[in-house]
């Protein structure tokens, strides 16, 4: 930890080379230490409102397991299923040795400021494991809330999936409805072990002038499998996120898929890059990205290190009433027998498509509202039913934004 403490405290100023600049102590209204619950439907209504319009269900039904942080206080976690845990990162630092050997192994403390304000000044985070040979039935569920306006939330997440385990993960991240500015810095860890299947789903349901920084990596061993599902669809002041994975094992998998729409003054900066480091591993990064004002990044990068290896990257950009979009999709073959392919385009809607709509009987508006639902509409492996519904009322309701 002292080795830590030092790099840490050598970076605390030290830029990120992608997105703007933040003032992290402009951010620095002291959250209230929340109470734990012991029943999830013992949270304010308003609270359980935005929860469930990311994704998370106060009633737990049909979930594995969850985990609950208000601000810097985890409130609630809990497992279903005897081949899971979920606990507190803080609490796993103290009780479990064995957790040290995960915590910052994937990402540098000093990579950055917010990597090393992370480790200076952890609040809480959890720890999920699926263990060796559980197929864990329903998703786990966990939620980063955030209801004191103008503060700062920090988190550290391990997650692991042992030896041929397989676990669903949705997380949802969300501001109260009275909150509308302050800032998040994620860190994230991720373990998919031989024949393990990992997939996570993060839904944002953040504010209008929420700053947000995750820091993320992912290694997979042989035959395992990892699936990231991103989705944000409300109005954010900035985000900036480049999650790297590692596929070191044979046949390992890794799969991105992401759905971005940039409000006026939102500035995303979001992508994904792939590391393909042992034979007849295979990567996959999509995703479409709608501004209707805002400026959006969608970068995307794939480097094949072995023979054999197999990548696609796909990113779509529609460009609605102004606004800004930079598609950057990279590929790098560092030795012969690579197979690997991108395929980029960013324009706005077709007048003709319109046109057609319209002669079938929609408005204009109407017209609109059911291309950009179609350009939307990808298949993304492993989002249950109800969350599926709820990206289509998000979409609904950024076209109300367009409008």
């Amino acid at each position: 930890m002292r080795e830590l403490d030092k790099k840490a405290a050598e970076a605390i100023e030290k830029k990120a080379p992608l997105g703007p600049d933040i003032n992290i102590d402009a951010y620095a209204e002291k959250p209230p230490i929340h109470n734990k619950v012991d029943d999830l439907s013992t949270l304010p209504d308003d609270d359980k409102d935005v929860m469930l319009q990311a994704g998370v269900d106060v009633n737990e039904a049909e979930r594995s397991g969850s985990y609950i942080q208000k601000d810097s206080s985890a409130v609630f976690s809990f497992s279903h299923d005897d081949g899971l845990e979920v606990i507190p990162i803080r609490e796993a630092l103290e009780k479990l040795d064995w957790v040290h050997d995960y915590y910052w192994k994937l990402i540098a403390v000093d990579t950055d400021k917010y990597t090393a304000r992370a480790h200076l000044d952890l609040q809480d985070g959890y720890v999920i494991r699926a263990l060796p040979g559980c197929k864990i039935s329903f998703p786990v569920q966990t939620c980063l809330y955030l209801e004191r306006e103008g503060s700062t939330q920090i988190v550290h997440n391990i997650v692991i999936a042992e030896e041929g385990s397989e676990v669903h993960i949705i997380s949802g991240c969300a501001a109260a409805a009275h909150a509308t500015k302050g800032l998040h810095i994620g860190i994230s860890e991720f373990f998919v072990k031989k024949n393990a299947k990992l997939s996570f789903t993060m839904i944002h349901h953040w504010a209008e002038d929420m700053i947000v920084r995750p820091r993320s990596a992912t290694i997979v061993e042989e035959g395992g499998l990892f699936l990231n599902n991103y989705v944000s669809m409300r109005p954010i002041k900035s985000i900036q996120a480049y999650p790297t994975t590692y596929l070191e094992g044979k046949n390992a998998v890794a799969r991105f898929y992401s759905l971005l729409v940039g409000s006026p003054g939102s500035e995303i900066d979001m992508g994904g890059r792939v590391y393909l480091r042992s034979e007849e591993t295979r990567a996959e990064i999509i995703s479409r990205a709608i501004t209707n004002g805002g400026n959006i990044i969608a970068r995307g990068d794939l480097i094949g290190e072995v023979p054999g290896v197999k990548g696609h990257l796909e990113c779509h950009g529609l460009i609605l009433n102004g606004g800004f979009m930079h598609a950057i999709p990279e590929l790098s073959g560092k030795i012969d027998g690579v197979e690997m392919s991108h395929e980029a385009a960013v324009g706005k809607i077709a007048q003709d498509e319109i046109l057609y709509l319209m002669s079938r009987g929609l408005t204009e508006d109407e017209a609109t509202a059911t291309i950009v639902r179609g350009f939307l509409n990808v298949d993304i492996p492993g989002l249950p039913s109800k969350l599926k519904a709820e990206i289509d009322r998000a979409v609904q309701l950024s076209q109300k934004d367009v409008m």
